[in-house]
């Protein structure tokens, strides 16, 4: 088979509106957490709800409207509303649900993709689209790196699969004429340094 008509999947399985729940599927079951399992179910009910079923909504309700034409964002001027609902969304997702108290690691990795949002909200007023996709799949790596540090876990696997990953992504991106090779970059800094930044608070 074509490896250029693989690649564009990988833009929609690392899509960055399924990365929470991977990130929070990893967390809770990636190694043998004290979580109940009604708390790991619950958790997760509620990202879903707010990093899925809402946007997925809303993005629907911003089609109707004229706003934004497709769920991958090409058009700069398409992005800022969805950005900007994006850090309320998670906002309310860590006051609410996913809270410092209650999920610390979680809470952390979801402060840094707010830093993030907020990264590539303000590029896009320099008229510079960075990559959501390398943001939220190298975001979710380090993230992976950080939770196998601090739980002295060995997954290398999953790290090696998830770097691996993070060529697939840019490569499809590419393939799919979304973005340049310097918005790639942008997008996998932009991903990268909240993610690294704020480790030291959780490590």
């Amino acid at each position: 088979m074509n490896l250029k008509k693989i690649l564009p999947i990988f833009s929609y399985l690392f899509h960055p509106i399924f990365i929470p729940v991977y990130t929070a599927m990893f967390y809770f079951f990636g190694y043998d957490s004290y979580y109940t399992n009604s708390e790991k179910y619950f958790a997760i009910f509620q990202i879903v709800i707010v990093t899925i079923i809402l946007p997925i909504l809303i993005f629907f309700l911003l089609r109707a409207t004229g706003k934004v034409n497709s769920i991958m964002l090409a058009d700069i001027s398409q992005r800022k509303i969805p950005l900007v609902i994006q850090c309320f969304l998670t906002i309310l997702l860590i006051q609410k649900s996913i809270t410092i108290y209650h999920f610390p690691e979680l809470y952390f990795f979801f402060l840094a993709g707010l830093l993030s949002t907020i990264i590539a909200l303000i590029f896009l007023f320099y008229k510079i689209k960075a990559s959501l996709h390398m943001i939220a799949v190298s975001a979710l790596t380090v993230f992976v790196i950080g939770l196998s540090i601090h739980n002295q876990a060995q997954n290398i696997d999953v790290i090696a699969f998830l770097v691996l990953m993070n060529g697939f992504v840019a490569s499809s991106r590419l393939e799919m004429k979304a973005h340049t090779p310097k918005e790639l970059v942008i997008g996998l800094i932009s991903g990268l340094l909240p993610q690294l930044f704020l480790l030291s608070f959780w490590l």
